[in-house]
Formats: structure tokens, C-alpha cells, sequence
């Protein structure tokens, strides 16, 4: 779905973060990113949900040329990829009910249409008692399941999450990446950038490994 060739990366005037990155992400895969604090996983998560474009290098995304993707027609592919960020990114006036249904709100979708797929969503990450509750209130692991939840309420063909786990205990850990594995057996296909070694040895998946902006992979 997403394929990267010799892709290089630099900020400004500055040295390459990423150089030569070459790899694909196949339908119903699902792969740990790892490397080094600075190694650039961040930039390449950025990368693959299109917010960033790279100084050289292709970029294909859905069988489009990245840079034939025009700036109107970024919203219509990021919606097929889903992104759970590192500082979550919830509005803290709004329930965990709304925070999650705003991505369909913005879309214009009345809230009748997309009331039961959110309380349904937020059921299936174990929040079905948390609808009201406004994010100062909620813990961190709350924190980030409401941010899971709500990058998957569009059901994207993609989940990319930078360090899901770096916040939380290490059951809780687990339990959220049963949720991954989970999604992933339904269809979607999961990028998980981390540095916690014992998280990817709970799963025999495909493992991209960041260092000196050079990406080695390890199926």
C-alpha cells in the first residue's frame, strides 16, 4: 500500500535524517519500527502519514506518486491511514465521546450516523465507561486507548503509532498491544514505531530498524 525507494530526508540546510530508505508496506502487515532516540522514527512516521515530504527519493502511496498527491487530496488519502501520536493530541474540552468522533464531525457526518460506531469503538478498547469523561481526569493509558480509538474510527487501511507504550505500566502495555494484534487480524495494516524490546518480542512480526538515518529490515 505505502513503498518507499531511496528516500532521503533533510530539515532546511541541515544534514540527512533519513538517507537511501527503501521498503514497502504490504496489506494486512504489521511491523515495529525501532532505533535509537534521534534515529528519525518520528520523521518517518511523519513521512508515511504524508504529512512530510521528502528531499528526494519515491514515495508511493495507494498507486499515487507522492508528489502527484495535490494538496486538496491529502485529506481523502490521510483518512485511509490512521495515526496515534505520542503526546495524544486530545482536546481537553471534550469528552472522550467527542474526541473521538471528531474526525467524522469535521467530515461533516451528523452525530446520529456515527453515535454507535463510537460508543462501540470506545467498548472494544475498554472505555465504554469512560464516554463522559473529559481528558484532565483520564491516566495515561486512558489517554491513549481514547487516542487509539479515535484513530480508528474512520476504520483507516493503515495504523501508524509512535511509541503507543512508552507511557503506561507494562500490563497495560500488553494490553494494548493485544488491541494491535487484533486490528491487524481484522484487516488493518499496523506500524508500530517503539524502543521497548520486550513489547516486540511478544510478537513474530517484521522488524525496521533506524540507525544513522539508514533503515535495516528484519522479517
Amino acid at each position: 500500500m505505502i513503498r518507499f525507494e531511496n528516500v532521503g530526508l533533510r530539515y532546511g540546510m541541515g544534514p540527512e535524517i533519513l538517507r537511501d530508505v527503501s521498503f514497502s508496506i504490504p496489506q494486512r502487515s504489521f511491523q515495529f519500527l525501532s532505533g535509537p532516540s534521534g534515529a528519525g522514527k518520528t520523521s518517518l512516521l511523519r513521512l508515511l502519514f504524508l504529512s512530510l515530504k521528502p528531499t528526494r527519493g519515491l514515495i508511493n502511496v495507494f498507486g499515487r506518486d507522492r508528489t502527484s498527491i495535490s494538496r486538496a487530496d491529502l485529506p481523502l488519502f490521510r483518512r485511509r491511514i490512521g495515526i496515534v501520536f505520542q503526546d495524544f493530541r486530545l482536546l481537553d474540552h471534550m469528552t472522550t465521546y467527542e474526541n473521538v468522533g471528531l474526525p467524522l464531525r469535521v467530515r461533516g457526518r451528523s452525530e446520529a450516523s456515527y453515535r454507535g460506531d463510537v460508543i462501540e469503538l470506545l467498548k472494544w478498547v475498554g472505555l465504554g465507561d469512560r464516554m463522559h469523561a473529559m481528558p484532565p481526569v483520564l491516566s495515561g493509558g486512558e489517554k491513549q486507548r481514547v487516542a487509539i480509538a479515535r484513530a480508528l474510527i474512520e476504520q483507516p487501511e493503515i495504523l501508524l503509532a509512535d511509541e503507543p507504550t512508552g507511557n503506561v505500566d507494562p500490563p497495560l502495555a500488553r494490553r494494548l498491544l493485544r488491541l494491535f494484534i487484533e486490528l491487524n487480524r481484522l484487516g488493518t495494516a499496523v506500524v508500530i514505531a517503539t524502543h521497548d524490546l520486550a513489547l516486540m518480542e511478544q510478537v513474530d512480526a517484521r522488524r525496521m530498524i533506524l540507525s544513522d538515518g539508514r533503515l535495516d529490515i528484519h522479517d
